[in-house]
Parts: C-alpha cells; sequence; structure tokens
C-alpha cells in the first residue's frame, strides 16, 4: 500500500525541493546584492541618523549599531531565510491543499449519488481507485437492500394470500361439522382430518411471518456448550420419521462414532432440521435422504444427500440467499419464506464453518463443515438438542430408516 502513492510523495518532495531553492536564490539575491551591498552603508547612515535625532551622540549611535545588527548578522540573516522559506512554502501549498479539494469533491459525488465516476489528479489515483470501489460498494449494498426489500414485502403479500386458503377450509369444515351433528362417522373423521391438516399449514404460514419479521431485527447469539454431533444427527433424522413417512421417504444415517463440536445445539439444531425439511420438500417420492458425517483434517463435514431435481449452477450461489426460493413457486405444499438456508448459513459461520450445495442429475447435497473439538479428556455421554433433550450412551456407525 506504501508504494501507491509514490506520484504524490514525488510531487510534494518536488514542491518542497523548489520553495528551498526560490527561498536560497532569493535570500542569497538579498543578501549580496542589498544587505552586503548598495544598501549596506546607507542603511548602517540611516540607523546612526535615526539615533542621533533622539539627542544620541554619533559614537554611541554607531556602537549601539554594530552591538545590535552589525554583531548579529547571522541570526538576522538565517530568520530572514526562515521567512522568505515560510512564505513560499505557504504560496506553495495552496497547490498541495488542492489534493484536500479533489478529495472533497470525490467524497461528495458519493454523499450526491452521482451516476459519474470519481476522477482525481495522477497523484491521487489510488485514492480514486479506493473511492470507485466504495461507491460501488455502497451502490449494490443499497441495490440488494432494495431488492431484498421487495422481496420481503412480496412475500408477505403471497403468505397473506395463502393464509386465507387454509382458513377458508378450516371454517368451511368446522360448519359443516357443527351444522351437521348426524354426519357418518367417516365422513366426520374426514372432515376433521382435513381441517386439522389445514390448521397445521395456517401455524406453518404464521410461523414464516414471523421469520420475515425477526430475520434482520434479531442478532444471533451463541451459547456454545460440548455436543455429542453424532448423537444429535440421530435423533434429529429419529423426530422427523413422521414427515419422512407421509412422503414416503427414507433416512439412512451413516456417522463416525463420537463426533464431538463446540457450538451453541440449538441453533445447530435449526441448522440441520432446515436442511433436512428442505431435502424433505425438494425430494423425490419413495426416494431416500442420507446423512453422513466424518472427521476430515481437523474439521467435521456433515452432507445431507436427497434426490429431486437439480438445482441449475448459477442457482447454487443464491439459494443461501434470504427470502430466495427455488422454485419461485407459493404452493401450499412447499411454499416457504425462503430463510430457512439463508439463517442456516448464517449461524454456521458464526460457528466458524462454511455451508455449500452441489447438485447433478443424479442427487443434491448440502454440505456443513464445522471445526472439530480434540477429544483431549475422554468423550461426554451428553447431547444437547433443539429440545434441550439429554441422551446417554455413545454414538455407534449406524444406518436409521
Amino acid at each position: 500500500m506504501k508504494n501507491n502513492y509514490r506520484k504524490l510523495k514525488f510531487s510534494i518532495l518536488l514542491q518542497t525541493v523548489f520553495v528551498t531553492a526560490v527561498t536560497v536564490l532569493v535570500g542569497g539575491f538579498l543578501l549580496n546584492y542589498v544587505i552586503d551591498g548598495i544598501y549596506n552603508d546607507s542603511f548602517g547612515k540611516i540607523f546612526v541618523k535615526v539615533l542621533m535625532s533622539f539627542q544620541v551622540d554619533e559614537q554611541t549611535a554607531i556602537d549601539l549599531y554594530w552591538r545590535w545588527l552589525g554583531d548579529n548578522k547571522t541570526f538576522f540573516m538565517v530568520v530572514g531565510f526562515l521567512l522568505l522559506f515560510a512564505l513560499f512554502f505557504y504560496v506553495a501549498l495552496s497547490k498541495m491543499t488542492k489534493y484536500l479539494d479533489q478529495i472533497g469533491d470525490g467524497i461528495e459525488n458519493i454523499v450526491s449519488d452521482s451516476t459519474e465516476p470519481i476522477h482525481l489528479i495522477t497523484e491521487l489515483k489510488p485514492i480514486e481507485i479506493r473511492l470507485n470501489e466504495i461507491k460501488a460498494t455502497l451502490k449494490r449494498q443499497e441495490l440488494e437492500a432494495e431488492e431484498g426489500e421487495k422481496k420481503k414485502n412480496d412475500l408477505v403479500l403471497f403468505l397473506a394470500h395463502d393464509l386465507k386458503t387454509p382458513l377458508t377450509s378450516i371454517v368451511a369444515y368446522l360448519s359443516m361439522l357443527d351444522s351437521h351433528p348426524d354426519m357418518p362417522q367417516e365422513q366426520r373423521e374426514k372432515y376433521i382430518r382435513i381441517a386439522m391438516e389445514k390448521s397445521i399449514r395456517l401455524g406453518e404460514l404464521i410461523n414464516e411471518f414471523f421469520d420475515i419479521t425477526r430475520y434482520n431485527l434479531q442478532n444471533i447469539e451463541l451459547e456454545p456448550v460440548e455436543i455429542n454431533l453424532s448423537l444429535m444427527l440421530e435423533q434429529l433424522a429419529d423426530e422427523l420419521y413422521g414427515v419422512l413417512q407421509e412422503k414416503q421417504l427414507t433416512c439412512e444415517v451413516n456417522v463416525e462414532e463420537n463426533l464431538m463440536i463446540y457450538g451453541d445445539p440449538d441453533k445447530l439444531a435449526r441448522v440441520f432440521d432446515n436442511i433436512l425439511r428442505n431435502a424433505i420438500a425438494y425430494c423425490y417420492p419413495h426416494t431416500k435422504i442420507r446423512i453422513e458425517a466424518q472427521m476430515k483434517n481437523q474439521d467435521i463435514e456433515i452432507i445431507f444427500s436427497n434426490q429431486g431435481d437439480k438445482i441449475p449452477g448459477a442457482m447454487l450461489q443464491t439459494i443461501f440467499e434470504k427470502f430466495y426460493r427455488v422454485d419461485g413457486s407459493r404452493s401450499s405444499g412447499t411454499g416457504g419464506a425462503g430463510l430457512g438456508l439463508a439463517i442456516a448459513k448464517e449461524i454456521v459461520e458464526l460457528h466458524g464453518g462454511m455451508i455449500r450445495a452441489k447438485s447433478d442429475d443424479i442427487s443434491t447435497q448440502f454440505i456443513v463443515t464445522l471445526p472439530g473439538k480434540a477429544d483431549e479428556e475422554g468423550v461426554t455421554d451428553e447431547i444437547y438438542t433443539h429440545r434441550r433433550y439429554t441422551f446417554g450412551g455413545k454414538s455407534g456407525r449406524r444406518k436409521r430408516r
């Protein structure tokens, strides 16, 4: 970075050398041709005459001249050179302050939101480049904020519309049940089941509203503890058994024993739950979801695989953005706020890890990498999950269907 301002330093150096040279030349001229030259005797005579006008005799006036001026010529010469240097340097500063004016104009260009690029003089080229980078960054952030707000508003509108569908169905079926007390038991059970399904969907949509409003307001804070990741992944797969059965899916868990990490169990459970639910939502029926975890160097790699439609390469770069959905739809079955993967990415990065996605014609994988924990004092037999349950025993390398 220090060499970026070489031209500026060279320009200031040249100006300083020029001011010094002018000072020496002008000072030398005044010394040789004015002070020591034609005005030397005249100045002394004038000084003596002025003192004599105050009733000082001639010899005393001459002595005073030599005592105050003649013998202190070097001092007055140094003072004179300094005054000349200060005068010429002050004049030269007017050019140097143009650098600050140029920078001020560049900052004004940013503040005024001008569409024109910033142009500075050659000596300030590094600052010009940096200011243009800042301007581009601010513009990009502004556009991203506007786009995010637009997506958020659209999703709120979509979800508000979707809320009417299950609510209307619930009211309709409950009204029929209420107005037909003699309805056959089989039909009654059918209507109750449908009303229950619509109620559950209504609850999911309301939770999505809360996610949208909270996402930009909350600061995620971690409460890290020691976690047995192997047991956590197996437990999460067990808890989704009902959802898997409903969609006619199976889940295979294949993890190494006692993978220990240090992190926030609630937040990590949310990460894995979001990834699994995303896999379930976009998985082909009658297929298998795989969860694999192993130690890789000093990190732990967790892979969630499912069989479904291929995610195009361009979309793989954006699926972790908030309010983004691959299918772009808002169907009642899979429609969501598009926050699950964005929140998962933020939590993983807060743990010092990373999350990425891969997709081909056969399967889609979400790969989470987290820093592993060195096993120094043996393995703890506790695992904390998003419901704060604890489980004893050791994790094994096993499959869960």
